[in-house]
């Protein structure tokens, strides 16, 4: 992914301005829905190792909160204001994807949140550098990955039943997910000028944005297949 972001005087623009609010934004209430989520989780955990590992991950979310929150308050914009455009879509994929059960939990926190954040690496292409920082460091891997995929593994080698439901269930995490995004994007017309551009800020074509889904879906697919489920 080549970075092609605009300066940080960028953001004496009002129009950009308003673009990198919401991208904190709706990335803040994901962090916090996210520990929440974690945290419940954890309850299902059965093991104490297990829970702790959780746990770690929960407490590393809320980190990523705070981070974003305190970019919030320096812009002078009220948290609260910021994230509230982005409830319902968040809320409404937690909702129709509640894990019914700790393996399912886990698939969701490694592969429903991996297409998030892999989206949102690939926007801070496109802001300035402060923000591009911000929003890498809070989109990186929370050393949940091996712990999950040894997991996920180790119930599919007991009981190899537990792939195919575990495969469906990753396939409809990829649909929730994609609609979730069609949904804020819809919403939110700031959004979309980080991707069209503006005076003095570079855009992308229809020919990036194609390469843009492409990387996505392939991570999907290596995620997918590094449990050990086809995608």
């Amino acid at each position: 992914m080549t970075e092609l972001g605009p300066s940080s005087e960028a953001l004496s623009d009002p129009e950009y301005r308003a673009a990198v609010v919401d991208l904190i934004g709706v990335l803040a209430y994901g962090e916090l829905s996210a520990f929440e989520r974690l945290a419940a989780d954890a309850a299902m955990a059965p093991t104490v190792d297990d829970k702790a590992a959780l746990a770690g991950m929960a407490t590393a979310e809320y980190r990523h909160f705070c981070a974003l929150r305190d970019r919030l308050v320096e812009f002078g914009v009220d948290p609260q204001d910021a994230m509230t455009p982005f409830r319902a879509a968040i809320d409404g994929f937690h909702a129709h994807t509640a894990p019914s059960d700790w393996l399912e939990g886990l698939v969701k926190a490694y592969v429903g949140d991996g297409i998030g954040t892999d989206f949102y690496r690939e926007i801070s292409a496109y802001v300035d550098p402060q923000t591009r920082d911000l929003v890498v460091a809070v989109c990186g891997d929370l050393g949940q990955s091996q712990f999950v995929v040894d997991r996920v593994r180790a119930a599919i080698n007991a009981d190899p039943r537990v792939g195919g439901r575990l495969a469906l269930w990753g396939r409809r995490l990829v649909g929730e997910a994609l609609s979730q995004a069609q949904r804020v994007a819809a919403e939110r017309d700031a959004l979309s000028t980080l991707l069209v551009g503006g005076v003095d800020r570079p855009g992308t074509d229809l020919a990036e944005i194609g390469r843009m889904l492409a990387r996505l879906t392939e991570n999907h697919a290596r995620r997918m297949a590094a449990l050990g489920l086809a995608a």
